[in-house]
């Protein structure tokens, strides 16, 4: 309350630094959980650590929900479930990049009471109770906008780049789908980093390695699946820079895609499903709500046994007006989960087997993800590595996000951290197909990007034989999951007969037609360009005949290292630098299976003309409309209640003593009135409408706070006023003494008697001015406006101040210099020689 602060501030006096700061940008790391979302923001100037959700918690869950018109987060949202099956989407994560007709969908379904319906590009929508529907892109950017939200809050100012943490094995459909999520959510993909990896980096940070490599398993149980990212540290040395740097290089990586902790939820929730139906013989199947309430209680009931051998299940009114009670082991847990045992095991062995390493050339197998403190699962690693070797010196929930900020952070010219450098592996084989050059003949296979290929690398394919446009298609060599396509897109080559033709006619022998295929940081596979290349003969002709020879003798499709293909290129163009001639050929690129989100479909996420954004900018601006009407709402409901306190208060208050009796009078109506509007008509009000009700109260109260601030503010000004005053007098005094001294003594002065004539005159004005202020200031009394304004004393004692400090900061003129003797001649004139005559005179 304002009124009640100034009676604790009548002696006291505060000084108002304003402080410019330079906005820097921030870099914000998300990784997304099928079952919780971790975020970290850094930014310079904040705290390096977990972002806060608005309840202070570290971590939040991954739904989001509908309650009538309300849109809510993480708990709120899980929370709902229950009430409102239809609209609650959690797990959405199990679904990113799936077709509607896939496994992933159909497991989806058995743990969900979520409406799924097949969407655009056959992939996978939900459908609300009121009817609305939902990609699952929207609804996971709907979730990443709300993040993007909590870290504008903590950093103060907009943020854009994200980095995201993905599982190694995602295919480029997920990848795909993860980006298109967060260019909806308004966000723009720093990078995206397996989760692994980035669990690495959080552990190199804190640690310094030799030049010969340490190896350790980074061991990830999450919701979703369980993966086994087998790494390598080792220090090494920029030959540049010659400065040393921790290198983590990923050689192996297993995984299991359907065993996670959304499976042993699962797998609880069908014991608990069991009971019910032994004791009430009703099947709890058949209610939304009920299964809903079953899958929360699972949770519960996981958690506790995961430290206890035993748990009560309590549900109230499950379903069918039943109150549900039974009684779980963790014997009988673990019994229904026994096949899981080894498959939480097997992706351990499968990193060793990718990255040909040993067991023996393990340091330590680190655990992270929720569920690896199940104890079913801990027992099983320590069974298959050693007890020994477990290692729990990360953060299991946080390490991932924390390593993906830290490699966020590196990426930008914004932040100084430890130099780490990170190379990371491809999972899936991908190779390249195309016809051969001969009419109805067979589709030639290159094998481009073998398992372990590294990121960030390309490769150069060389076609000599084709003479027409012809396309290229990338593909998966093997299935990488049940339900996701090997075909990953086509990208057509056009404009090859004219190319070849030009090349030919400018003097090339025997031009090819290249492709480049890149491997990106994020794990992106795409064509990146596709020229006509050609060289023409020149003096060296005879050592190029070799050189073009071998290009013509390429088998077709031949693929090249980028690091030679360039070489080979740069070394001839250094000598001959117009014997290389290379043509851009127009590429497109087609996906005929899981399309990514188009540039128009993401464009809708982003421009308020198109489907997509404006029903989510809809959403937000609704949302942010009603939020601004309920805080107009409660701002005036607590401003009616500050000023029914101050009229009820005693007499002494400085609210009554600084109004009058006809003011308090006014403001006790126009309160009357306005609380029994805000009772009958105040829910129904618009946003303006509450504003200008309080707008029109504060009018009111306004001059009765300007009379008590006038009078808490009148001794400081006065003071300030009669400071300058007193300063000023005392400096005419010394001025004027100083100019008749120096006048006396012929030493020019600083000042003229007329300037500091001028400064007296402002004195004495401004002193007649302020006597006679005050003077009527003791008359007015405090309910009464003041007969001198603060403000205008201290403009006043301000212009005062600054014709003060003008004449104060003012330098001394330079005497003149007066000659010496042997300066002058016999008239007493200078010397214009300096003193000394010439050597002629002399003679």
């Amino acid at each position: 309350m304002y009124w009640f602060s100034l009676r604790r501030a009548l002696c006291l006096s505060v000084v108002l630094v304003s402080v410019f700061e330079i906005s820097l940008a921030a870099v914000l790391a998300i990784d997304y959980g099928a079952d919780w979302t971790k975020a970290s923001l850094m930014k310079p100037g904040l705290p390096f650590d977990v972002l806060l959700n608005k309840d202070s918690k570290r971590k939040i869950q991954s739904s989001v929900a509908w309650k009538r018109d309300d849109r809510l987060f993480g708990s709120d949202a899980a929370n709902l479930a229950s009430r409102f099956p239809s609209d609650s989407f959690s797990s959405l994560k199990l679904l990113q990049g799936a077709s509607h007709d896939s496994p992933p969908v159909s497991y989806f379904t058995q743990i969900s009471t979520s409406n799924v319906i097949e969407g655009p590009r056959s992939m996978v929508s939900f459908r609300q109770s009121d009817g609305t529907e939902w990609s699952t892109e929207e609804l996971i950017a709907m979730q990443l906008s709300y993040i993007k939200r909590l870290a504008e809050d903590a950093a103060g100012e907009p943020v854009q780049d994200v980095i995201i943490t993905v599982p190694p094995y995602y295919t480029q459909f997920e990848r795909d789908a993860v980006a298109d999520a967060v260019e909806i959510s308004g966000l723009r993909t720093l990078a995206l980093i397996n989760d692994g990896t980035a669990v690495a980096v959080n552990y190199a940070m804190t640690r310094t390695f030799s030049s010969t490599p340490e190896y350790h398993i980074v061991y990830d149980a999450g919701a979703s699946s369980t993966r086994a990212t087998l790494v390598s540290f080792a220090s090494a040395e920029d030959p540049k820079t010659k400065t040393s740097y921790t290198q983590i290089s990923v050689l192996g990586v297993g995984f299991d895609r359907s065993t996670g902790g959304t499976e042993l939820d699962r797998r609880l929730r069908e014991i608990l499903i069991d009971a019910f139906i032994h004791k009430h013989k009703r099947d709890i199947r058949k209610d939304q709500r009920g299964m809903a309430k079953l899958w929360k209680e699972a949770g519960r009931i996981k958690a506790i046994l995961s430290a206890n051998t035993d748990a009560i299940a309590m549900v109230e009114s499950v379903a069918f007006d039943i109150d549900f009670k039974a009684k779980v082991t963790r014997a009988q847990f673990e019994k229904s989960c026994s096949d899981l045992r080894s498959r939480f095991v097997q992706p351990i062995h499968d990193a060793l087997s990718s990255s040909g390493l040993k067991l023996s050339d393990v340091s330590s197998v680190i655990l992270t993800g929720g569920s690896s403190r199940t104890p079913m699962v801990q027992i099983a690693v320590k069974a298959a590595v050693g007890e020994d070797r477990i290692a729990l010196n990360v953060n299991a929930d946080e390490a991932a996000v924390l390593g993906a900020a830290l490699y966020g952070a590196s990426l930008s010219r914004q932040f100084k951290t430890k130099d780490i450098r990170i190379t990371d592996t491809l999972i899936h084989e991908i190779q390249a197909s195309y016809f051969a050059s001969t009419p109805g003949s067979r589709t030639i296979n290159s094998h481009i990007f073998p398992r372990g290929s590294k990121y960030g690398t390309k490769k150069t394919l060389s076609f000599n034989k084709r003479k027409e446009d012809f396309s290229l298609w990338l593909d998966y060599k093997n299935e990488v999951a049940a339900g996701f396509p090997r075909e990953i897109l086509e990208g057509q080559i056009s404009g090859v007969t004219e190319a070849l033709a030009n090349l030919t006619e400018r003097g090339a022998v025997d031009p090819v037609i290249k492709a480049t295929v890149a491997l990106s940081e994020s794990g992106f596979v795409s064509i990146k360009e596709a020229v006509a290349y050609g060289e023409i003969k020149s003096s060296l002709a005879g050592k190029l005949k070799g050189f073009f020879a071998g290009v013509a003798g390429e088998p077709e499709g031949s693929e090249t290292g980028e690091k030679e293909a360039e070489e080979a290129v740069l070394s001839k163009d250094k000598k001959e630098k117009n014997d290389v001639i290379t043509i851009p050929l127009p590429l497109t690129t087609i996906y005929s299976t899981l399309a990514p989100m188009s540039v128009a479909e993401k464009r809708t996420a982003r421009d308020s003309k198109e489907v997509i954004f404006s029903r989510l900018r809809a959403l937000d601006n609704m949302e942010a409309s009603k939020q601004l009407r309920e805080e107009a709402f409660n701002t005036l409901e607590g401003y009616l209640y500050k000023l029914r306190d101050l009229l009820s208060d005693g007499p002494e208050t400085p609210f009554m003593k600084c109004s009058k009796p006809s003011e308090r009078e006014t403001i006790s109506r126009r309160v009357a009135g306005t609380s029994a509007w805000l009772n009958n008509e105040g829910e129904a009000a618009d946003t303006s409408t509450l504003f200008e009700k309080r707008r029109a109260l504060e009018s009111l109260e306004r001059p009765v706070v300007h009379r008590y601030k006038e009078i808490e503010d009148f001794p400081e000004a006065l003071n300030n006023s009669q400071k300058w005053n007193w300063s000023t007098r005392l400096f005419l005094a010394d001025a004027r003494a100083n100019l008749t001294a120096e006048a006396s003594a012929g030493i020019p002065s600083k000042w003229t008697a007329e300037e500091l004539d001028a400064l007296e005159t402002a004195l004495k004005e401004h002193e007649v001015w302020l006597n006679d202020g005050i003077e009527k200031q003791k008359r007015v009394k405090m309910n009464e406006d003041p007969a001198i304004e603060t403000k205008e004393m201290r403009s006043k004692a301000k212009a005062l101040e600054l014709h003060l400090q003008r004449l104060v900061r003012r330098k001394a003129p330079k005497a003149k210099k007066v000659p010496k003797a042997s300066e002058t001649d016999e008239n007493g004139e200078p010397n214009r020689t300096g003193g000394k005559q010439s050597g002629h005179d002399e003679l």
